[in-house]
């Protein structure tokens, strides 16, 4: 009788603790392309291909989990990596899990991640951003609106009410060795110099139902030879400041906001990025977008050099003042709802310094306005 006292304890204990360990694993993805145009490439002449970093989204496959360990605590992790569908190779300085490695514990009063995140940049602007990290975007003026996120790092983000605030704090902000748009080489500290190559991030965000705003701040050091762009000491600084705001209506949105770029390597210059954009459904499905954004180089001190695939061209000089005006419009068709088709064209207008290529990866002339765009599909799953 003790020996089944004691069977029927274990299973009930077995019972209660697989009801507490509930747990899942989804396997999510894009694969997203198409094909691109741009006149006035660098090199003279028109290009058309097929793009290596992004279409309307960049595309990507992941897995993410959560385990409910009871009391209202759970544990959640995730991996994704991020590719090239017309090659098949690795985006994000060649990392097999580029875009996120990350794993952590949330509650009701929030969640804390260890590992590679997307930071505060990132949660930021992607309520006002329409257009996203598509290849004609915010990113064609700052790459790194795009690749906001950190490695080695720490974040915490809680939603209270309306409020969501959070932050990161990364001790080694970039370990690629890669350079590009995904990878600037900064891999951690060094004795006797904590500061470098550390990352902090921090963001507030209001939403309604209707309508919303954040603000955040970014700051970046750099590390003694290790960075593939100005940021060659702990002493250097490369800082985002951010205001957006978006408004819902029935069949669309608007939003707007504005960039601050700062870099600091004992002289400074700094970028200003002004944007205003809406979305228009007619029907479900059938997406209208719009976008114009005004970008404003003051680099009095000639750092740096021209930004070419999100790298400096070696030997090259930034000019002391530009600035570049963007209008694109696109159309999505749903085909499904995990399939779309989409057709995207843009303008550029740069100033007689202006450098700024149209599309991600591309290249134009100095001072010449460039045309370009882009059709493509998409498939999530």
């Amino acid at each position: 009788m003790k020996v089944k006292k004691l069977a029927i304890g274990a299973a009930m204990l077995l019972f209660v603790t697989e009801a507490y360990a509930e747990s899942s694993v989804t396997l999510y993805g894009i694969m997203d392309t198409g094909i691109e145009f741009y006149n006035h490439a660098k090199t003279g002449g028109s290009v058309y291909g097929m793009p290596a970093l992004t279409g309307e989204l960049p595309s990507r496959w992941g897995l993410k989990g959560v385990e409910d360990l009871g009391g209202g605590l759970r544990a959640v992790f995730n991996l994704e990596s991020g590719f090239a569908p017309g090659t098949g190779g690795l985006n994000y300085g060649g990392r097999l899990f580029g875009r996120q490695a990350n794993v952590g514990l949330g509650n009701r009063f929030g969640t804390v991640l260890f590992g590679r995140q997307s930071n505060m940049t990132y949660y930021s602007v992607v309520n006002a951003d329409i257009l996203g990290p598509a290849l004609i975007g915010l990113a064609s003026f700052d790459p790194y609106l795009a690749n906001a996120r950190s490695d080695n790092a720490i974040g915490y983000m809680g939603k209270f009410g309306g409020v969501t605030i959070g932050a990161t704090y990364s001790f080694g902000r970039d370990s690629a060795t890669v350079p590009g748009p995904g990878g600037t080489g900064c891999a951690g500290q060094v004795p006797g110099d904590f500061q470098a190559c550390k990352q902090v991030t921090a963001m507030v965000m209001y939403d309604t139902a209707n309508y919303g705003a954040s603000v955040s701040f970014d700051q970046m050091r750099g590390g003694a030879s290790t960075d593939f762009g100005p940021l060659v000491s702990s002493a250097d600084k490369d800082t985002h400041i951010q205001a957006t705001a978006y408004y819902d209506f029935s069949h669309g949105k608007f939003a707007g906001g504005w960039i601050h770029h700062n870099v600091n390597v004992g002289r400074s210059y700094h970028t200003d990025l002004y944007f205003l954009n809406g979305t228009y459904l007619p029907t479900p499905f059938l997406a209208l977008d719009l976008v114009g954004a005004h970008f404003n180089v003051s680099n009095p001190s000639n750092i740096g050099g021209v930004i070419e695939n999100g790298a400096i061209v070696p030997g090259s000089v930034a000019p002391a003042t530009s600035n570049s005006t963007m209008i694109t419009a696109r159309a999505t068709y749903f085909v499904s709802k995990r399939t779309s088709v989409y057709a995207m064209l843009g303008y550029m207008i740069n100033s007689r310094n202006g450098a700024v290529a149209l599309t991600g990866g591309g290249t134009v002339q100095t001072g010449a306005n460039q045309t370009g765009g882009m059709v493509g599909i998409q498939h999530k799953f």
